[in-house]
């Protein structure tokens, strides 16, 4: 099973890569924390799950802002460019009604789409992921304290195999996976984008609130 990598620019210029896998229903995933498609396709994590997603779908993936193969050097990184850019990628590629994948920081992204454009997506599917940012949970400030600690650790340890943040991300991805699956972990890493671009994207995905949105959402979840 192959892939085909395509290639759209945003209303403000930034030229985002996306991809095409599989056959059957349209199924679109929103960009997770880190992504880079080339990589996550040979991925020993991630390519069980895409290939289990085409066998059955056409699958649509992509690379956020800052990472993989998209534009690295986009500036404007928030979570509203985010929306917008889920918006560009499935225009792009001509999806017009689909299902709707959003797991971890992909979520919001998901439900803030959902909620904005009921008449495009047919189902939402959540996993693992969240609609409140763990840096904006002002009743638990120890969790807040530990966020922040984690967005520091992010830069000290990006993409060194025996450092202590990669094994903790690991671990959080994949419980009780392999020193190989921890490799390729630290392999994606290393290909998907900086450190500092990493720490960006992670303090603005926890500070993310779609509650509200959430509860607009008409399609089946």
């Amino acid at each position: 099973m192959d892939q085909s990598i395509r290639f759209c620019t945003t209303a403000d210029g930034v030229r985002l890569a996306y991809a095409v896998s599989g056959e059957g229903p349209p199924l679109v995933m929103s960009a997770t924390w880190l992504t880079h498609l080339e990589h996550q396709w040979h991925s020993l994590a991630w390519r069980p799950w895409l290939e289990a997603f085409s066998r059955k779908h056409k699958l649509l993936r992509y690379d956020s802002r800052g990472c993989g193969l998209s534009d690295r050097d986009a500036r404007d990184l928030s979570f509203e460019t985010w929306v917008r850019d889920f918006a560009c990628v499935v225009d792009a590629a001509g999806f017009d009604r689909f299902a709707l994948l959003g797991t971890c920081q992909g979520g919001p992204i998901a439900m803030a789409y959902a909620a904005r454009h009921p008449e495009r997506v047919s189902h939402l599917i959540l996993y693992g992921t969240y609609a409140h940012g763990r840096l904006r949970w002002t009743d638990l400030p120890d969790e807040v304290k530990k966020g922040r600690v984690l967005i520091d650790l992010t830069q000290l340890g990006w993409g060194r195999e025996n450092h202590a943040f990669l094994q903790v991300w690991a671990s959080a991805f994949q419980p009780g996976g392999t020193l190989e699956h921890l490799r390729s972990w630290c392999d994606q890493q290393c290909a998907a984008t900086t450190a500092a671009i990493a720490a960006r994207l992670l303090e603005i995905g926890w500070n993310v609130d779609v509650r509200d949105a959430a509860r607009e959402i008409k399609c089946p979840v």
